[in-house]
């Protein structure tokens, strides 16, 4: 039987190609995204390689979409093994705590952490029970020992703060499976031009920031309440 796995945000950038790379490991992936157009045709995409994907639709901002993929996959998909929380929004990627809007700070917030906890508070026991995996895909400038240490970095204080929140949501998960063969861990994959930063240049392709994040998800290590970058162990 084919191991399942759920990637979220998985239409487009390195959604699509964490999909991609799971089914071409051998797994049954389902491809969450909030656009059922979108996230069709990325099916058919994948699917017309030959590999095995299907598609729920899911809107982080959205309560209700949320609750019914839910319901979907702990119905249709009682063995799934691996959550990948892939989704997020930057905000208004704002330049300094000052020019924060508090708008721009609870639009983060309600994808990037709300949105992740309604879908993990869902998702969690049934991942517990099949000894599974949630990895939260996190950022660096997440870590707060990098925010204080690095010489140069982004100071988004809207969408910063939104994945510190969501490294806080992995810890508090991570502590609750400790004792278990579960795990949830966080990774972050380094700079990556995507959709999220307007394909900023000088990043890392879409490829190679998905192969950390499988590389991770499916190396059979245990890596509960880890942070992790490509070198390793990366500092909350």
């Amino acid at each position: 039987m084919k191991k399942i796995a759920l990637v979220t945000g998985a239409n487009k950038g390195i959604g699509i190609e964490i999909v991609k790379q799971l089914g071409e490991a051998g797994w049954k992936v389902i491809l969450g995204a909030r656009s059922v157009e979108r996230g069709e045709a990325a099916v058919s995409e994948l699917t017309s390689m030959g590999l095995d994907v299907e598609f729920v639709q899911i809107d982080m901002r959205d309560l209700k979409t949320i609750e019914i993929a839910a319901d979907t996959i702990n119905k249709r998909y009682p063995e799934l093994k691996l959550l990948i929380n892939n989704a997020g929004m930057p905000g208004a990627f704002s330049r300094s705590f000052m020019e924060t809007k508090e708008e721009d700070l609870r639009n983060a917030f309600e994808v990037n952490f709300f949105g992740t906890f309604r879908l993990n508070q869902r998702l969690f026991p049934l991942i517990k029970d099949n000894e599974g995996t949630v990895v939260n895909v996190s950022t660096d400038m997440a870590s707060l020992d990098h925010m204080q240490n690095a010489e140069f970095t982004l100071n988004a204080f809207d969408y910063n703060s939104s994945k510190t929140a969501n490294n806080a949501m992995t810890l508090s998960m991570a502590y609750e499976v400790r004792n278990s063969r579960a795990q949830v861990f966080a990774v972050t994959p380094g700079f990556t031009s995507t959709d999220l930063n307007g394909n900023a240049a000088g990043g890392k392709s879409k490829e190679a920031a998905a192969a950390i994040i499988v590389g991770y998800a499916t190396d059979g290590k245990r890596h509960n309440a880890e942070f992790l970058d490509e070198k390793g162990i990366y500092a909350w």
